[in-house]
């Protein structure tokens, strides 16, 4: 294991590891930054300890279980996990998004790959199924044919040949208590609206699931203007409805200065660096290479001025600590345009992967999230995935429905678990 993933999953700063390990906090920058190898018996040490911590880690005491399919780096999972459930399965087929995922996550479980691939009986029961899936446009070839052949056929006929059908299977052969799918705001107009009638048809009618949904902008938690769609579906009738609960307001949401880089925060190389120049009390400071060249400032500049002059609305985000920013996106590695923070002096700069994860809402009290991939990996993950407090609240507004659910089922393994109800008969 990388040794400051290591450190890390001890949940030791540098200065501890260094008091833990008997060295120098210079030695642990040295190790971790490639200058020199590690002792093995530093690695020893770490791993010894993570798995003495991992011992003596709280007893399981989840309440529902769940799937984590199309994961990304596990933002629905997060979400869902602090809302008392426990992941028995994931799926994710990018090996970049799984390194990171692993690192986050060190499962019992594999992360298995490619969805289409799967057979039903891979994936164990469980009582509520994630999705963050891809919108695929969805082809009439099945339909047609089903037609001349005069047979009748329904949405989910519709949807064969893309990765919400593999959705729909897993849905249609372990039959879970509650489903959340998630997707871009968008995705409810696609096609003139047949792609979201499609989706509802395939859960409603041919499913038999109950369904709520809602557009929840993530404004209201992090300093982005995010607005993404979350889909909610029961097995059994509840009272759930997206329209009975109150999110965070938008206007009130926090501004930038809640994630970027702080002066006086612990350096993380490669994002933070010690000042050249001690002029003040500062620990740390924004790496130059976030900062844009010349060149790419130039061109940015160029671009939004000739926008501008045909009355378009192009161009790139300038923003600063007060201000609230635009959706970060998967292409922010190419030149950041649509986040770019202002300096005192000079070109202004991109958000470091640290700051991506905060704006998330991957980095809070309870949580710190490690990046082990490089800068343009970082940023298409973050871009790619969910706001975590978002989640955090839609899991919290499910779960009474969701264990509803549950206990008003005698066949529920989780509710048996748990001793609300009695064995199934034989």
């Amino acid at each position: 294991m990388e040794f400051r993933i290591l450190r890390e999953k001890n949940g030791l700063t540098i200065e501890e590891t260094a008091e833990f390990l008997g060295v120098t906090p210079k030695t642990v920058h040295r190790i971790e930054n490639g200058e020199t190898a590690p002792r093995k018996a530093y690695v020893a040490m770490l791993e010894r300890r993570l798995a003495d911590r991992m011992a003596e880690s709280v007893p399981d005491t989840h309440e529902f279980t769940f799937i984590d399919l199309f994961a990304g780096i596990g933002g629905m999972r997060r979400g869902f996990e602090d809302a008392g459930g426990k992941c028995v399965f994931t799926c994710e087929w990018d090996k970049y998004a799984q390194t990171t995922y692993r690192a986050n996550f060190p499962d019992e479980h594999e992360i298995a790959g490619d969805i289409t691939a799967l057979e039903m009986d891979e994936i164990p029961a469980h009582d509520v199924l994630l999705a963050g899936f891809p919108c695929q446009p969805f082809s009439l070839a099945g339909v047609s044919k089903f037609n001349s052949l005069g047979r009748q056929h329904g949405f989910m006929d519709k949807t064969q040949g893309t990765l919400f059908f593999e959705v729909l299977k897993v849905l249609k052969h372990h039959r879970p208590a509650a489903f959340l799918l998630e997707n871009v705001k968008n995705l409810k107009s696609h096609n003139r609206g047949d792609t979201f009638r499609t989706i509802c048809g395939a859960l409603e009618d041919d499913l038999g699931y109950r369904i709520s949904y809602r557009i929840i902008d993530a404004k209201g938690y992090l300093p982005q203007h995010r607005e993404r769609i979350f889909i909610a579906g029961f097995r059994e009738d509840t009272e759930f409805d997206f329209d009975s609960f109150d999110f965070a307001d938008p206007s009130k949401g926090p501004k930038l200065d809640s994630i970027l880089h702080s002066p006086d925060e612990e350096m993380e190389d490669p994002y933070t660096l010690l000042p050249a120049v001690r002029r003040s009390n500062a620990v740390s400071m924004v790496s130059p290479k976030y900062t844009l060249s010349d060149k790419l400032w130039g061109y940015l500049k160029a671009y939004a001025e000739k926008h501008k002059a045909k009355g378009n609305g192009f161009g790139f985000g300038l923003c600063g600590p007060n201000d609230t920013a635009r959706t970060l996106s998967a292409r922010y590695y190419k030149d950041g345009s649509e986040i770019l923070i202002r300096r005192a002096k000079g070109n202004p700069r991109r958000l470091t992967p640290r700051e991506c994860a905060r704006l998330m809402g991957f980095d809070d009290e309870n949580h710190r999230m490690i990046i082990p991939v490089s800068d343009t990996r970082a940023y298409k993950q973050f871009g790619n995935s969910v706001a975590v407090p978002v989640v955090r609240e839609v899991a919290r507004c499910m779960k009474p429905h969701i264990l509803q659910t549950l206990h008003s089922n005698e066949h529920s393994e989780t509710a048996r678990k748990l001793g609300k109800l009695r064995p199934a008969a034989d």
